[in-house]
């Protein structure tokens, strides 16, 4: 078949079942289905770069690293809507509106406030063009290539329309919560609430990054559309449902402001039962007409107001304090309280994260605290109700032993941590093993907590080596419950492929603390092997760009320990790729510390293999041209990037000068 047919059939395919999956909750094929079709366009994309279309939904895993967000100015204001707090403040709002009107036949829809980050989208004869964050109302940031990563907003509507909606990007409440114990088990600062989640996510100058966060959006407003002829706000959400949007979840009709109150206390019962975090209700006139005649004021439109729920709030008491271990060795204390039912789910225990945390606020088993859920997700002990103390209370003291293996717990200068000595601590071990298998690390497929928990249980394993030593185990691995033959068999395969993974994913895989995706591909880059990086030392290390000294630090510290060495070397005689691919090494410093924008379309390039080679001189290429640039590659048909070069006074070359400069002419 054509291959430009294939890519445009892939495209509407994948683009259909995108819109299944992520707005209608509705999957109409499996998971390994879509990805062969995906896989598939990927393959084409790249043998026909020129047939890649701006709506392909390979666009989802994001692109180039912007040196900055652009700044956009919006088609109208974006004004910010009052509050309401109580019965009284909805019956005024309910008195202004039916007093300018003159009319006292006014229907509202109350909808979800949802609690994420406020959006502008905008298509041109239904395609994404851009898209902004609020900002202040009138200016916001360019996020375009943030937003084409998330997965529910379509890049080409189902209408040719013009058209520029209003969004929230959010995060689930169990993404959330996913997404903070990740964060948590590699030492990363947690996020506060879902809400700061999603808008940390939007505003990532690598998309990558973006792309793999959880990121969800409702639209909640048409802002304009050519030729509309819309009477009601609910007649224009529903085009933009049929057009392709996930819109608001419920648009509720009410006929008066008491049937609007009775929502609000509905809601405030039920807002714990949803799957996404909401901090109130948004009151909206219906009709258009009127909401004309009510027009604005400065900072608010006249005919909307939020209903803002109060803060949720319980006492309990802390039955007990108890200590998990998790990969890194930290000892984590834990409230263990007694069970409350708070913002729609019943609790049972909260972390206390640290010993500093307990000490600052108080907490002895036995005391009656208030529990809240920040961000109406995770439960947190605000404070102790010091007036009940009856001083049967206990205080709590870290333990100096590992709670799982005995041995010595410490806590370094300057940490707040406590952490076990043992690097054989099981604790340590099975969350090690889980973070060795993972996606990002040596991403071994069908290895998942249950089935290492099974190996490690049984004794197959001891380490991350022993895994590559399950084939020599084959029969008896055929007689664990639930294994079989062809589990085995595929197994088997799966841990024999990642034999020939990057040198990043082994360096990230072996769960240096401080050391992420991007810190493992840097020391790849810059070292070439692993005996380099074993070799380091730390002012070696703290030359590596971006790898500063707290990171230097704990990669020596790594290195040191005998039982990590130990490991390395039983990896390396299993086999395990030790050596970075040519193209992960720099190999001359020409372009170290220079800015490149890549234009237009190359002939003996494809932009992906031009961005590589960048990057082996020690150079960068970002996604948009600005003071800091300092060449544009430009090829046939380059746009607005060259004109902007040209603007700003940047050097631009063409594709004869770049293979000269690289030694290819």
């Amino acid at each position: 078949m054509d291959s430009q047919k294939r890519i445009k059939e892939l495209v509407a395919l994948i683009n259909y079942h995108n819109y299944q999956y992520y707005v209608l909750d509705d999957p109409k094929i499996s998971d390994y289905e879509y990805d062969l079709l995906l896989n598939e366009l990927i393959g084409l994309e790249e043998s026909n770069p020129e047939y890649k279309y701006p709506d392909s939904p390979t666009q989802k895993v994001g692109g180039a690293v912007l040196a900055g967000f652009n700044e956009v100015l919006h088609s109208n204001p974006k004004l910010s809507l009052g509050n309401v707090f109580d019965e009284g403040d909805l019956k005024n709002f309910d008195s202004r509106i039916k007093r300018i009107l003159g009319n006292d036949l006014v229907e509202y829809i109350v909808e979800l406030k949802i609690d994420g980050l406020t959006v502008v989208l905008n298509y041109e004869n239904g395609l994404f063009v851009r898209g902004a964050t609020r900002g202040d109302g009138i200016k916001g940031e360019d996020i375009t290539s943030n937003l084409k990563t998330v997965r529910s907003i379509p890049l080409r509507l189902s209408e040719p329309v013009d058209v520029e909606v209003r969004g929230e990007v959010f995060i689930s409440k169990e993404n959330f919560e996913k997404l903070n114990a990740q964060r948590e088990e590699t030492e990363e600062s947690i996020f506060a609430n879902p809400r700061n989640a999603a808008a940390g996510s939007l505003r990532q100058l690598d998309s990558s990054i973006t792309s793999k966060r959880p990121l969800d959006i409702f639209v909640f407003s048409m802002e304009n559309m050519e030729d509309s002829k819309f009477l009601t706000h609910v007649e224009s959400m529903e085009f933009l449902k049929k057009a392709g949007f996930k819109i608001s979840p419920y648009l509720i009709s009410c006929k008066s402001w008491q049937e609007v109150w009775e929502q609000c206390k509905i809601w405030a019962d039920k807002r714990g039962e949803l799957p996404f975090e909401i901090d109130g209700l948004v009151i909206k006139v219906n009709s258009l007409h009127q909401r004309e005649v009510l027009g604005n004021t400065v900072k608010a439109p006249r005919w909307s107001v939020a209903y803002k729920f109060p803060p949720q709030k319980k006492e309990t008491i802390v039955n007990d304090i108890i200590v998990q271990v998790v990969r890194t060795g930290v000892l984590t204390p834990t409230a263990i309280l007694e069970p409350v039912r708070i913002a729609g789910s019943v609790v049972g225990r909260a972390t206390l994260h640290n010993e500093d945390n307990i000490n600052q606020k108080d907490i002895r088993i036995g005391d009656t605290v208030i529990l809240q859920k920040a961000g109406d997700v995770i439960p947190e002990i605000v404070s102790v109700v010091f007036g009940k103390r009856n001083g049967t209370e206990r205080l709590f003291i870290m333990p100096q032993q590992c709670p799982v293996c005995g041995a010595d717990a410490v806590r370094l200068k300057g940490e707040a941590a406590v952490r076990c000595t043992n690097n054989s601590c099981p604790a340590q071990l099975r969350r090690a093993l889980f973070h060795f298998v993972s996606r990002d690390a040596m991403n071994i497929d069908g290895l998942g907590p249950q089935i290492i928990s099974m190996l490690l249980d049984n004794r197959f394993i001891n380490d991350a080596g022993d895994l590559y030593l399950l084939k020599d185990k084959k029969e008896e691995l055929e007689k664990v419950e639930r294994m079989g033959e062809k589990s085995v068999d595929n197994l088997i395969r799966a841990i024999e492929n990642s034999k020939e993974n990057s040198l990043d994913r082994l360096i990230f895989a072996l769960g240096i603390r401080m050391i992420g995706q991007r810190a493992s591909k840097l020391l790849a880059s810059a070292f070439g092997n692993m005996d380099r990086i074993i070799e380091a030392t730390y002012d070696d290390l703290v030359k590596v760009e971006e790898i500063g000294d707290k990171m230097s630090l704990s990669i020596v510290s790594f290195f040191k320990e005998e039982r990590n060495i130990t490991l390395i070397e039983k990896l390396k005689k299993l086999d395990i790729n030790m050596e970075a691919e040519r193209k992960e090494i720099i190999e001359k410093e020409q372009f170290l510390g220079k800015t490149f924008v890549l234009t237009g379309t190359l002939s003996e390039f494809k932009r992906d293999d031009a961005k590589e080679i960048i990057e082996s001189y020690g150079g960068k290429v970002s996604g948009s041209v600005s003071k800091k640039t300092d060449y544009v590659l430009a090829g046939a048909e380059a746009g607005s990037k060259l004109q902007k070069a040209n603007d700003l006074g940047i050097e631009v070359i063409g594709e004869d000068t770049f293979k000269e400069w690289i030694g290819r002419w």
